[in-house]
C-alpha cells in the first residue's frame, strides 16, 4: 500500500521562507507623517495668514468708523462722511476679499504640489516592494520545490 507523503514539515518550511517584513509599513508611516506634517505647515501659514487679513481689515473699518462718528459742523458734512466711508469699506473689501483668494490659491496650488510628490513617492515604493516581494516569493517557491524533492 502506498504511503501518504506527509506535507507538514514542507508547509512549515514553506511558511518559514515567507518572513513578514514591517518595514515597509513603518515606511509608510514615516511618508505619511512627513506628508501630514508638511500639510499641516501649509494649512496653518494659511490660516496665519488669513488672521493677519482679517485683522488688518478690522483696523482699518475701526479707523474709517472713528472718522464717521467725529463731529462735524453741518448735515452736510455727516452726509459726504457717510459717503466717503461707504466708498472706502468698499475699496477696502474688494482688497482684502482678493487677499483671501490669493491665499486660497496658494494654498491649493501648494496642497497640489505635495499630494503629487507624495503620489509618485508611493508609486515608487509600490514598485519596489512589488518587485521586493516577487523575489523573495520566487526565492521561497523555489526552496520549497528542492525541500520537496529533497
Amino acid at each position: 500500500m502506498a504511503k501518504t507523503p506527509d506535507f507538514t514539515k514542507t508547509m512549515q518550511d514553506m511558511m518559514a521562507n515567507f518572513p513578514v517584513d514591517t518595514s515597509s509599513m513603518q515606511d509608510a508611516f514615516k511618508s505619511q507623517s512627513a506628508l501630514n506634517e508638511k500639510l499641516s505647515k501649509v494649512a496653518l501659514s494659511a490660516a496665519e495668514r488669513s488672521t493677519e487679513i482679517s485683522a488688518q481689515w478690522a483696523k482699518d473699518s475701526i479707523a474709517r468708523i472713528g472718522e464717521l462718528t467725529a463731529k462735524k459742523d453741518d448735515a452736510s458734512a455727516y452726509a459726504k462722511a457717510f459717503t466717503d466711508f461707504a466708498n472706502a469699506s468698499a475699496e477696502t473689501a474688494a482688497e482684502h476679499l482678493s487677499a483671501f483668494a490669493e491665499v486660497a490659491k496658494k494654498l491649493q496650488m501648494e496642497t497640489v504640489d505635495l499630494l503629487m510628490a507624495a503620489g509618485k513617492d508611493m508609486a515608487s515604493d509600490a514598485q519596489k516592494s512589488a518587485e521586493q516581494a516577487t523575489k523573495q516569493a520566487q526565492d521561497a517557491v523555489k526552496k520549497a520545490t528542492n525541500a520537496a524533492k529533497g
